[in-house]
């Protein structure tokens, strides 16, 4: 017999961990869902990564793209600023995706709720606008 647990999730006889990006369109019939934490931790983690690249990526589009016009010489740092936006993303996702992942999954099991696929990726989204609307200075007083 099983010592008892305080956070156990029984998960089907049939159950098999889905590939990575697994979103079903609703119209289907069957739902794919995640029961354990590590996997609930790795799509969110993945989809921080994935959207957080996207938009340091149009970040760095934007900075390339406004050095145009300065002279020619400038030019050969400028491979730099992707590398270095690429580490920054990278880094932030890290620690966005595993704090956020870890929390809305230990929240799921201890609830006893079964979570779709979609949450990790609406939580990567959640990340990504809260890193957007840091970005930018609070004028006004409290």
């Amino acid at each position: 017999m099983d010592p008892p647990s305080a956070v156990r999730r029984d998960t089907p006889a049939q159950y098999t961990v889905p590939p990575f990006p697994s979103l079903f369109w609703p119209p289907q019939t069957s739902e794919i869902i995640l029961y354990e934490l590590d996997e609930m931790w790795k799509f969110t983690l993945f989809w921080t990564l994935i959207l957080y690249g996207l938009f340091h990526l149009g970040a760095v589009g934007v900075a390339v793209l406004m050095h145009g016009s300065k002279r020619f010489s400038n030019w050969k740092y400028l491979w730099l600023v992707p590398l270095v936006y690429s580490l920054i993303a990278g880094f932030e996702a890290l620690i966005a995706g595993t704090l956020v992942g870890l929390i809305v999954g230990a929240t799921y099991l201890v609830g006893g709720f079964a979570m779709s696929t979609w949450i990790p990726f609406i939580w990567g989204w959640v990340n990504v606008l809260v890193l957007l609307v840091s970005s930018f200075r609070i004028q006004g007083g409290l």
